[in-house]
């Protein structure tokens, strides 16, 4: 098999999945929510509107207004997927089903801090991790030729900045200076045996975000949220089989904008409802090329089609406070995917979704500077169809000094996704 072949065969898994940053992914595509316990607890219902913590830094900057002081969250989430593939026919299903798991477990840290400087302007600062994916499949397997391995990590950093500009209207805005990598491994051909194929690469590149809230002084407040694409260029990584033999390869990623609007109403002095509805512009990944970086496409040129659909997500949740130490937390939520059928990999195996969340907050008295959020979601998602199809070309000798000619197979992977995940977060925060 030649070089070119070798590159050929990992161009669906690089287009895929560098496109798909999330997952042990916990939200549409590859988004993952898990950035405070305080909002697991509530299936992140209304985060935009919230303002209950330290976390609102991230959530909607505008809402910072709300916390008096210097204030403060670490927040840390187990995300426990369980993913299997149930095949139906597929080209070279033989080679087996990739085990009884392709999504290992993973923690997903956050932290978070305010300061008030005045009665109208508020900063802050968020580090955390918004995109993120794992999946890692057994080999040999049918879809080896589609995906092994994927891993890519994600580091933002967000300062951030609210203007209180009357009683009722507070404005906020941030930036993102955030980092993607990535590692991803594939077969080079879908037979057993095959050697397996690697691309790795990483990129820092700069986004924004905008926050307004929108206080009714009636116990009801409606947030909006705004977060700017991303773009990356995953440049100076490079492509190499069985980890030698290394090639250079660039490849453009437009991460989507989200677009959010939360409301809080405080329904009863010890009771919230929280709800919310956001928007994402997934479908600014239709296609990713991947080039070598050397030539800019001279040597190998490929387009991957992904054709991913906007999608949207609502969440209804609800706080009641039982007493003056214990907070009490309960939501529901539901995302649908931007994946389609026909082009939905082992890399991202994404499907609609609905979350039911439990949460509790523990603080020892009413104006204590500290307190601890726990929160537990189990996330169902549906039922997910592969329909993949592609074709492997090598070469073959027509016998003893003949000459090499071209020899193609059909490459379909076809079957079914089962997953479901639990994700269980803690968070301890303070104020001062």
């Amino acid at each position: 098999m030649t070089r070119k072949l070798q590159i050929r065969s990992l161009a669906l898994a690089v287009g895929t999945a560098l496109t798909a940053t999330a997952a042990t992914v916990n939200a549409s595509g590859f988004q993952l929510m898990e950035q405070s316990a305080s909002g697991l607890g509530v299936a992140f219902a209304g985060m935009a509107a919230a303002g209950q913590d330290a976390s609102t830094a991230f959530w909607n900057p505008a809402a910072m207004s709300l916390l008096p002081g210097v204030q403060g969250a670490a927040a840390l989430s187990y995300i426990a997927p369980h993913t299997e593939f149930k095949d139906s026919g597929s080209s070279f299903g033989p080679l087996g089903d990739g085990g009884s798991d392709g999504a290992p477990n993973a923690w997903v840290p956050a932290l978070h801090a305010t300061w008030m400087l005045s009665p109208q302007w508020s900063v802050g600062l968020t580090v955390n991790a918004p995109f993120g994916l794992s999946t890692e499949w057994d080999t040999p397997w049918a879809g080896q030729y589609f995906a092994v391995k994927s891993k890519i990590e994600t580091l933002n950093i967000n300062p951030s900045l609210s203007f209180k500009v009357s009683d009722m209207v507070t404005l906020g805005a941030g930036l993102s200076y955030q980092q993607m990598k990535a590692e991803l491994t594939s077969a080079g051909a879908p037979f057993a045996g095959s050697p397996i194929v690697k691309v790795e690469g990483e990129d820092w590149e700069m986004g924004w975000n905008l926050g307004a809230l929108i206080d009714f002084q009636q116990g009801t407040r409606v947030g909006i949220t705004y977060r700017s694409t991303i773009d990356y260029t995953l440049d100076g990584g490079d492509l190499s089989v069985n980890w030698v033999d290394r090639l250079p390869i660039r490849a453009d990623v437009e991460l989507p904008d989200t677009f959010s609007i939360g409301l809080s109403h405080q329904f009863t002095p010890d009771t919230r409802v929280l709800a919310d509805w956001t928007w994402t512009g997934w479908d600014s990944i239709q296609n990713l090329t991947v080039v070598d970086a050397a030539t800019g496409g001279a040597y190998f040129r490929d387009n991957t089609p992904l054709t991913f659909d906007n999608s949207w997500r609502a969440g209804l949740g609800v706080e009641h406070q039982l007493d003056p130490s214990w907070l009490l937390r309960a939501g529901v939520a539901y995302d649908n995917t931007p994946v389609q059928d026909a082009f939905r990999t082992p890399r991202l195996p994404d499907e609609d979704r609905t979350w039911l969340a439990l949460g509790v907050r523990f603080q020892p008295e009413q104006n204590s500077p500290w307190w601890i959020d726990v929160g537990y979601t189990h996330i169902w998602v549906d039922d997910a169809k592969s329909q993949l199809s592609d074709s492997f070309t090598t070469v073959a000798p027509l016998g003893p000094g003949g000459a090499p000619v071209p020899v193609t197979f059909p490459v379909t992977l076809n079957g079914t996704y089962e997953s479901d995940i639990d994700i269980i977060a803690a968070q301890i925060s303070f104020r001062y």
